[in-house]
């Protein structure tokens, strides 16, 4: 596992069930942000970009009117302050290799939607709303399960908060230095 940075830390919000801000981290194919789009169309909330958007992808957007900002080549505390000000992530990617935006944002206590395939499903544990990334259907059932329900909204939060103490810096470090020792105790 990829320890999460020291700068995340647990941050609480009241959540927008009116109009929340749903964050996106990444604008390559993978990130799924035309999917996402779709999905979004119709519900009151604003969408908050991380990544440069392409020419097809702001059509997409406003093709399905989507309140949306873009940012990029943000600092750490941008980006945190990005995380800080989210209700909820959307993380419904069609590959990663790990997927760390899943564990910074249930680090700082924020209700996050994934992809339930490759290492995401993973990484979330069971503190994330697993969705096909491919069906935009089930992409929108379930933000709008996370907007619409407050108490599986929270138990999603309570279990990401767990979950993500999975990652951090000093439990992996110990795992590594124990894997470490088993093997060159096994080389003896």
């Amino acid at each position: 596992y990829i320890p999460v940075s020291s700068y995340m830390k647990y941050t609480p919000k009241e959540f927008d069930d009116q109009r929340p801000v749903v964050l996106h981290i990444g604008t390559g194919s993978n990130k799924n942000l035309p999917r996402l789009a779709m999905a979004l169309q119709g519900i009151r909330c604003k969408l908050e970009i991380i990544g440069e958007l392409s020419i097809a992808q702001i059509a997409v957007l406003k093709e399905n009117q989507i309140d949306y900002n873009d940012s990029f080549n943000l600092s750490n505390e941008e980006m945190r302050e990005k995380y800080e000000k989210a209700d909820l992530l959307s993380f419904a990617s069609t590959y990663e290799g790990f997927g760390m935006p899943i564990v910074e944002a249930q680090i700082v206590g924020r209700p996050v939607l994934t992809g339930n395939v490759l290492s995401m499903p993973e990484v979330a544990g069971d503190g994330a709303h697993l969705v096909d990334p491919y069906n935009i259907t089930e992409i929108r059932e379930g933000i709008l399960k996370i907007i619409n329900d407050k108490d599986y909204r929270n138990t999603l939060v309570e279990k990401g908060i767990k979950n993500a103490t999975r990652f951090s810096a000093k439990k992996l470090a110990k795992e590594y230095a124990n894997l470490y020792q088993e093997v060159c105790t096994r080389g003896n």
